[in-house]
């Protein structure tokens, strides 16, 4: 059966703006299963469950857990290759002589996951993952930058990387709301026609784009203004 696969950044996008409803009809249109795995769930519903700020988001996805609309996959293959995508991940850089923690758990479980399914997508708003696979050239740029020092990468192991997660396609929070908004399901949102608003429909192209962007989507202005030219 088709399968898309969420990170825990992605749905707390989501939730946050309160946009989580759209995954239920996006999920009718699909025809296909919605999936986490047991440590994203850990962190959208066990651990803000022990706190007052994210409680009742977690609350929320709880119910779309309970209702099926998001399942949660657990599979020993799936924990096999997170464990060595994580060392792996977790040793391709060196600063001042030691190796960087740079990714977690919950999102190299999710990669884990769509590799061993073979998902059609796995979304993903955090930025590091996505550069990691995609250009880790530029992301050895940034962490330099960030850490004011230089950082060796290991080859070796960024190609072993990518080699294990060749396939694997890599989208965000924002694309999933750019696909509710071309199917009218943000139109509930559209306001009047009016001085300030002159183009209601890209404006709430916008409007959705920016506050995911705010909570967390690793996603530019100029990406931004580009989804808006093409779509809106």
């Amino acid at each position: 059966m088709k399968s898309i696969i969420f990170d825990s950044g992605s749905i707390i996008s989501l939730v946050t703006n309160n946009l989580l409803w759209v995954l239920e009809p996006l999920k009718e249109r699909f025809g296909g299963k919605f999936y986490i795995t047991p440590a994203v769930k850990h962190e959208l519903v066990y651990k803000p469950l022990r706190t007052k700020r994210f409680e009742l988001e977690a609350m929320q996805v709880y119910q779309y857990l309970k209702n099926g609309i998001l399942s949660v996959i657990s599979d020993q293959r799936i924990k096999k290759t997170a464990d060595k995508l994580l060392d792996i991940a977790n040793h391709s850089f060196r600063a001042r002589g030691r190796w960087m923690k740079i990714v977690h758990p919950a999102e190299i479980e999710t990669l884990a996951a769509d590799a061993v399914l073979d998902a059609e997508a796995v979304v993903i708003d955090e930025r590091t993952v996505r550069m990691l696979l995609e250009n880790n050239l530029r992301l050895t740029e940034l962490m330099e930058k960030k850490l004011q020092c230089k950082i060796k990468p290991n080859q070796n192991n960024l190609k072993d990387f990518k080699k294990i997660l060749e396939d694997v396609q890599i989208i965000r929070s924002t694309e999933l709301i750019t696909i509710a908004y071309k199917l009218g399901l943000l139109d509930k949102y559209l306001i009047e026609k009016s001085p300030l608003i002159k183009y209601p429909k890209r404006r709430l192209l916008d409007a959705s784009l920016w506050a995911l962007k705010v909570r967390g989507c690793a996603i530019s202005k100029k990406e931004i203004d580009e989804i808006i030219k093409i779509e809106a």
